[in-house]
């Protein structure tokens, strides 16, 4: 299978992006008492929370909708600044998990931040899965901030010559 493509966020795309967040949250909130219109309501606010962050915070970071075979299969966004690049977030639907997706975008970004002399940075929560991937790739955590552990790939020489 060829590799994911990526295509800019567009207008159109909100209601894919917030399955995709919500997939992302689903065993988080599966031993809540609520019922499905009240879990539906508190992840629709929580995106727009997230949405709102990550676009005042990262404003010049690259949104984009992965696809695999043309399907929209999840979501990149990568900040890149001055002194690292930063994974702001990835996301794939369950479906699409496990098969190599992820890895294959995070070794993009692991190129593309080699190219330059970069480190490429992520945070990930204390106990999530993804956070065995980003060790299998090289990431070191570098710093504790509660919650979410800073992780870091540091800068990799450039061998191409």
């Amino acid at each position: 299978m060829p590799g994911p493509i990526l295509r800019p966020v567009v207008d159109g795309d909100r209601e894919l992006l917030y399955r995709i967040y919500a997939s992302t949250r689903t065993e988080e909130l599966a031993p809540l008492p609520w019922d499905e219109s009240t879990k539906d309501a508190f992840l629709r606010m929580q995106f727009a929370a997230q949405d709102r962050y990550y676009r005042q915070t990262y404003p010049d970071a690259t949104y984009d909708v992965v696809l695999a075979r043309d399907e929209p299969v999840g979501r990149l966004y990568v900040h890149r600044g001055a002194r690292a690049i930063l994974v702001i977030d990835v996301a794939l639907l369950p479906r699409h998990r496990g098969r190599g997706i992820g890895t294959s975008l995070l070794r993009r970004v692991m190129c593309e931040a080699r190219a330059v002399g970069k480190p490429v940075h992520v945070h990930v929560e204390r106990f999530n899965p993804a956070r065995r991937l980003y060790e299998r790739l090289g990431f070191r955590q570098v710093a504790d901030q509660g919650i979410y552990l800073l992780l870091e790939r540091a800068v990799q020489p450039n061998t191409a010559s």
